[in-house]
């Protein structure tokens, strides 16, 4: 089916996000949101950007209004995307979410249903149920051979975080079939950043905490434009060898910001620049006038919004300096 969608079956929902994207929270809006003298004034603010009423007060009642918010924007745009497979792209991870949740909630003898966050491709009680009752067949993707095989990690280890090591690496690699199976070069590209991002926080973080190489290379994900070979081996020689496997990559300045962290700085701007990757690659959609691009960046860019907005709306409720909030 894929290969039978022309980029011009997409000069309709293109226009369309084109318009959305004018009410983007830009870096100005963020600026006003952050120095705005009362409450009022920024749900006033974001009002105007489309968003409900959104009470920092009470968390759970701004997170439940901000998945709306989200799951609504996802069946809107699905509505009208030529290959549904592009907004299944947003909405695996919470499979992947929800599957890590509830196998650890198994073992500890808890509910999940706290954490569970039903925007995925298929329902949280739905998934519960499967994996509670074994019958993974019906799930979606590569979710059944996921599931059955984190299972089996923690039952034998006993450690969720190698369960959850797990289950990301088969996220990844559930997400880059279905970027193949769309044919769309750009959404492979997407799929590859994020791992290359993944990969270099993974390095950082293990060396930080004083790990050896081979819990990072079991640790390392494949479908990157760096091999994990690659980033183990860059790893072992400490911050020298990070800034020169990715010194000639976009992930350049977050490499410098992680050899920077490694000395025992605070890992804020690290993140922050890993992320600032991502946005560069996703960036290169605005030159391209119509096609699933422009739909993914935009898709991506919410995705980034609703995080930034979070911590925003959290740190002005704790009273934080305005400084602290811009640099999370």
């Amino acid at each position: 089916m894929a290969n039978k969608i022309k980029d011009t079956d997409y000069l309709a929902i293109s226009a369309r996000v084109r318009a959305m994207e004018t009410t983007l929270l830009t870096a100005e809006r963020m600026e006003r949101l952050l120095e705005a003298r009362s409450d009022e004034e920024v749900s006033k603010l974001l009002q105007d950007c489309g968003y409900p009423e959104l009470d920092a007060a009470r968390p759970e009642a701004m997170d439940a209004a901000l998945s709306q918010a989200r799951e609504e924007l996802l069946t809107d745009l699905g509505d009208g995307a030529p290959d549904p497979r592009y907004i299944d792209i947003f909405k695996l991870k919470y499979d992947y979410h929800n599957a890590k949740a509830i196998l650890k909630a198994a073992a500890m003898g808890t509910s999940p249903d706290r954490m569970l966050m039903d925007m995925g491709r298929i329902g949280a009680a739905e998934l519960k149920t499967a994996v509670e009752s074994g019958e993974l067949d019906k799930l979606p993707g590569a979710l059944p051979a996921a599931v059955a095989e984190a299972k089996s990690v923690l039952d034998t280890t006993r450690d969720p975080q190698l369960s959850d090591i797990v289950l990301d690496r088969w996220c990844y690699r559930d997400m880059a079939a279905l970027a193949e199976e769309t044919g769309s070069a750009f959404l492979r590209g997407y799929v590859a950043v994020q791992v290359d991002a993944v990969n270099l926080r993974t390095a950082v973080r293990t060396l930080r905490m004083g790990k050896g190489a081979d819990f990072l290379l079991g640790a390392l994900l494949e479908g990157g434009d760096l091999a994990p070979d690659a980033v183990a081996k860059a790893a072992s020689s400490g911050a020298a060898g990070l800034r020169e496997l990715y010194g000639a990559t976009r992930f350049r300045d977050a490499a410098e910001a992680g050899a920077e962290a490694l000395k025992g700085g605070p890992l804020t701007a690290f993140e922050k620049l890993c992320d600032d990757a991502v946005g560069d690659y996703l960036a290169g959609a605005q030159s391209v006038p119509f096609g699933e691009a422009p739909l993914v960046s935009y898709l991506a860019a919410r995705e980034t919004e609703y995080t930034n907005l979070r911590i925003l709306l959290m740190g002005r409720s704790m009273g934080l300096d305005p400084d602290v909030i811009r640099s999370r």
